[in-house]
């Protein structure tokens, strides 16, 4: 095989920009990881800047080429300052991942207003909100992945998990009408459903971490979603382990 596709096989995103928010940790930043080895450079964004600049001080010893804005993606001005600095250091957004999210387990009776409020907007309106900001350019360019990170806890109910599930119930609906309203400009828009992850994101008390879902294995569903032939694109990847932790 001559280099040059042997170096394309490699890095089959390179010249692509993405954005993965959440990313300072766990999960994105696995998947910030990913993208950037598969060529990509890579915008990241989180709410605590300290770790956020430790997440980029990473990235770039791996050898991506990462920009890092502290931004809370609830609020609309932040989002469109993450937006225009990508686009500034960067250029257009190819690929974006919505991945914040926070998580609050208690009955419903004992959910508190500012708790509903507050995972309802991290994990919900934030995603509108990115891709809102995002799309335009997408769809004048013709092109793009918008990718949601929900959860299984989108799809099936369990005790204490109200305003969690109600935010990931609504996550899907959001993915498969944007996909409708962008799939005529080229642009796929994808869920990745995944179990439980071992990250500090929520208690997994008596459960074995090793039988667990990492972090890594949601960024190989992404890596594959933003890898696909041009013609078609999943619309959703449900991400079990194959031990019950």
């Amino acid at each position: 095989m001559p280099q040059g596709t042997t170096q394309a096989a490699d890095r089959p995103l390179a010249g692509q920009v993405a954005l993965v928010t959440g990313a300072s940790r766990g999960i994105g930043l696995a998947i910030a990881a990913r993208l950037g080895r598969m060529g990509a450079r890579v915008a990241i964004c989180a709410r605590q800047p300290r770790a956020l600049e430790q997440a980029a001080k990473g990235l770039r010893q791996s050898g991506t080429e990462v920009l890092a804005v502290p931004a809370d993606v609830t609020r609309p001005p932040e989002v469109a300052a993450v937006v225009e600095r990508t686009h500034q250091a960067f250029g257009p957004i190819d690929i974006l991942v919505n991945n914040a999210g926070i998580s609050v387990f208690r009955p419903i009776h004992e959910t508190t207003e500012a708790d509903w409020d507050a995972v309802l907007g991290t994990n919900l309106k934030a995603v509108f909100l990115v891709s809102k900001a995002v799309a335009p350019e997408m769809i004048r360019r013709r092109t793009g992945h918008i990718i949601n990170i929900s959860s299984l806890a989108g799809k099936n109910a369990f005790a204490g998990g109200g305003v969690y599930c109600a935010s990931k119930w609504g996550l899907l609906g959001l993915t498969y009408c944007m996909a409708e309203d962008l799939r005529a400009h080229g642009i796929r828009v994808s869920a990745v459903c995944p179990g439980t992850v071992a990250t500090e994101f929520s208690p997994h008390t008596g459960k074995d971490p090793s039988k667990m879902l990492q972090p890594e294995d949601v960024a190989h569903a992404v890596a594959a979603l933003v890898t696909q032939a041009p013609q078609s694109f999943i619309s959703e990847i449900l991400l079990r382990p194959t031990q019950k932790p």
